[in-house]
């Protein structure tokens, strides 16, 4: 008997090599199926012995490396990872808190005050001042050497009209320092007795001054906030140098 004759398409697959790797490994069942990962033993990752690399060069382009991406992909979600992804979506939206200010705190006096950073440019020791004919009691108390240039050192003191500590703490003198500022264009120094440097806070955390603080305090002050158990003064940096400028060209 002659054997049966085979079609045109039989006969190419029978000609077709077989597959090294495993076959498809896309599960036929709800139950995840073992991914066999033969591009580690015999692919480019392990010893690189499978013949259909001399076809595909790279695991990647295989139908077999398709396959095992696809079983990872459509495999059943187990009951754990619903529940996680449950739980995790169920969750309140937490709001998120105001930005941050940041400011530069520092003490005048017995008074702890604060200025935004940006309107600092150096925090810098005590040194000579070149004293002004005629502005004994001026806000505007010299001239200072900064850098090798000379700018204006005002008293915030006399603007807040805060008055010194009596008698002066000299255990606190070694923590005396001039801070130059440059807010629109303007520059210059005004002694502190500390600086305690950079700190963040909420504006919700900032309170109404209280009516204890001075007058000329409260016209620049936008409130107060609690640091270490201190109350710290905010200063409005746009009023305060809007009238530190006149003060200092027209005070005698």
């Amino acid at each position: 008997m002659n054997p049966p004759r085979l079609s045109r398409e039989s006969r190419a697959e029978s000609r077709a090599p077989a597959l090294e790797c495993a076959p498809d490994p896309r599960p036929s069942t709800l139950d995840p199926l073992p991914v066999y990962d033969c591009w580690s033993t015999i692919g480019v990752s392990g010893n690189g012995t499978c013949r259909e690399l001399q076809k595909f060069i790279h695991c990647r382009n295989c139908p077999v490396y398709s396959a095992a991406g696809l079983q990872l992909l459509d495999r059943p979600l187990t009951p754990e990872y619903r529940r996680e992804r449950t739980g995790h979506y169920a969750e309140a939206k937490t709001l998120t808190q105001a930005a941050r200010t940041s400011l530069v705190i520092f003490r005048i006096g017995a008074e702890w005050l604060a200025l935004p950073t940006p309107a600092f440019q150096e925090v810098a020791e005590r040194r000579f001042m070149h004293t002004l004919p005629q502005r004994r009691h001026s806000v505007a108390l010299g001239l200072v050497n900064i850098r090798g240039e000379l700018l204006i050192c005002a008293s915030l003191a006399r603007l807040l009209g805060l008055e010194p500590e009596t008698p002066r703490d000299k255990s606190r003198a070694i923590h005396d320092r001039l801070l130059v500022i440059n807010w629109d264009g303007h520059r210059l120094a005004f002694p502190v007795d500390e600086v305690h440097g950079i700190h963040r806070f909420h504006r919700d955390e900032m309170k109404e001054p209280p009516a204890t603080i001075s007058k000329s305090a409260l016209t620049y002050t936008q409130g107060v906030f609690t640091w270490r158990e201190r109350s710290v003064g905010f200063l409005n940096a746009d009023s305060l140098f809007s009238a530190l400028n006149p003060a200092l060209r027209n005070s005698g």
